[in-house]
């Protein structure tokens, strides 16, 4: 297990000498004292950033030469696939066959950029059609230059993975810094990158917490485009600082996601995929579906047997068998859950299932799925993101009701329908006001398809050839070629 910095190639103890503790939520005990970056530490990984850019060459190799790291990288995470996954089930919380899956993406998502990068090499540049023949134009993809990539604490190696990966794909370099309360599978990928040979300064890991290492990275001017994802609040922040030195930005920041259920919709598979929607990874997920709206007619049905199914979800620790429900990450996500169920409450709202720690549980932040029903629609409960496994689930009667009540929200990451009726299937999507849109599912994420949000959910779009062009400049280079004088001062 690793617990230095990885700056340039090498394994670095931190400046100052600081460090921090890695918990296990599942028995609240220490695992891991891990080295604790600060603004010192940023500016030596910075500039080992910027010479592998600006002098080592990082950005003049083909694509396929870059390619050839990256499927190595994958190959790495496969290699300790298992071994990977256990160390997410110890710091995050989550099931161990949700962490596999989440490593197995991880690797799957550095082959899919490899073969990106390689497609940069076939089409290096776009004829741009001019009205004078005088001239030819050409638009060329050059890399940004440094990245600086700060992470969340609910998928760690997967979100590393989706900025990692493009980034050098892309011929940029990159820092990154790993949620504090997570980063042991980024300092594994850190370890896989070295194994696979990457050259130094190209990938640097700096593990500590947002307000010191997060706001260095942030700050710094040696680097030129900032990658986040995390809550608003914090986004609105990184973007202000941004501003200061016009640095290239995207992030992909919190929701409040609706999933609406008409009454032609089979109530099992509704059940299976609200539930899904919201409980998967303890419904620490950005896209959640946590607006449930079902509409009447259904109402009671619906409500009986998502309850009934809810009351069966296994509560334990990630690594037991059969578990589909862990702890939330730490005591401080635990108790802003528990907040928001009892201002939920508080505004009038039932408990129709959970809401409380599982009996048997005296340690590890373990909470009960918890159903919200008669939730008014100006309660934080409705309005805000819980992300914990709560879902609040209201009727409604038509389906202008449903896209309304869908859309009055500041934010748009993601949205589901549900119905056997295709053609009102597509329109619902058409009408939702959100980045990324299920038909009869919720959560399914492919490394292929473009993943962000409107509003207040975040700027720019990661995965697919979109997260490439994140990392990724467009210049104009306009030729004139005739050999007659342009004669405009001189006749």
């Amino acid at each position: 297990m690793r617990t230095e910095l990885y700056i340039d190639g090498k394994w670095v103890k931190p400046v100052m000498g600081g460090s921090s503790t890695v918990t296990n939520p599942a028995t609240e005990e220490v695992i891991q004292m891990i080295a604790s970056a600060t603004a010192e530490d940023v500016d030596i990984a910075v500039k080992a950033a910027r010479r592998a850019f600006d002098k080592d060459g990082w950005p003049k190799l083909t694509g396929a030469q870059r390619a050839k790291y990256l499927r190595a990288i994958a190959d790495g995470i496969r290699a300790r696939q298992a071994e990977i996954a256990k160390l997410e089930v110890l710091d995050n919380g989550k099931p161990f066959p949700e962490a596999d899956w989440d490593i197995a993406d991880a690797a799957g998502c550095f082959d899919y950029y490899a073969g990106l990068a390689e497609q940069l090499d076939n089409n290096p540049e776009e004829i741009v059609s001019l009205p004078d023949e005088r001239f030819t134009s050409k638009a060329v993809k050059e890399p940004i230059g440094v990245a600086g990539a700060i992470i969340p604490w609910n998928f760690p190696l997967l979100m590393a993975a989706w900025k990692v990966a493009p980034a050098l794909a892309a011929g940029c370099t990159i820092v990154l810094k790993p949620a504090e309360l997570t980063s042991l599978t980024a300092l594994e990928l850190a370890a896989v990158a070295d194994e696979a040979g990457l050259p130094p300064g190209v990938l640097n890991v700096l593990t500590g917490s947002g307000s010191v290492a997060g706001q260095a990275i942030i700050d710094h001017k040696g680097v030129d485009k900032l990658a986040f994802t995390g809550s608003g609040p914090v986004g609105s922040k990184i973007m202000a600082a941004a501003a200061r030195d016009i640095k290239r930005i995207s992030l992909e920041l919190g929701g409040k996601s609706p999933f609406v259920v008409f009454e032609d919709a089979d109530i099992d598979d509704a059940v299976e995929w609200v539930m899904f929607g919201i409980f998967w990874n303890q419904g620490q997920v950005c896209s959640g579906t946590s607006r449930v709206l079902v509409q009447d007619t259904i109402y009671d049905r619906f409500m009986a047997r998502l309850v009934e199914e809810t009351k069966k979800i296994k509560i334990g620790n990630g690594m037991d068998e059969g578990v589909l429900l862990g702890p939330l990450v730490s005591k401080k996500q635990y108790e802003n859950v528990v907040a928001a169920i009892e201002g939920a409450r508080k505004a009038g709202a039932t408990v129709a299932c959970g809401g409380e720690r599982p009996e048997g549980f005296d340690k590890g932040y373990y909470l009960q799925p918890t159903i919200l029903t008669d939730v008014p629609l100006d309660s934080d409960a409705w309005i805000e993101e819980i992300f914990g496994p709560v879902v609040c689930v209201k009727p409604f009667k038509t389906e202008e009701e449903a896209i309304e009540l869908s859309n009055d929200s500041r934010f748009g990451l993601g949205a589901a329908v549900m119905s056997k009726d295709d053609v009102r299937a597509e329109r619902v999507a058409a009408a939702f006001r959100a980045g990324i849109v299920w038909i009869n599912c919720s959560q399914p994420t492919f490394t292929e398809a473009p993943w962000g949000g409107y509003k207040e959910s975040g700027i720019g779009r990661e995965l697919g050839r979109w997260g490439l062009d994140n990392y990724l400049e467009t210049k104009q280079i306009t030729k004139y070629v005739t050999d007659k004088p342009w004669g405009w001062y001189i006749k």
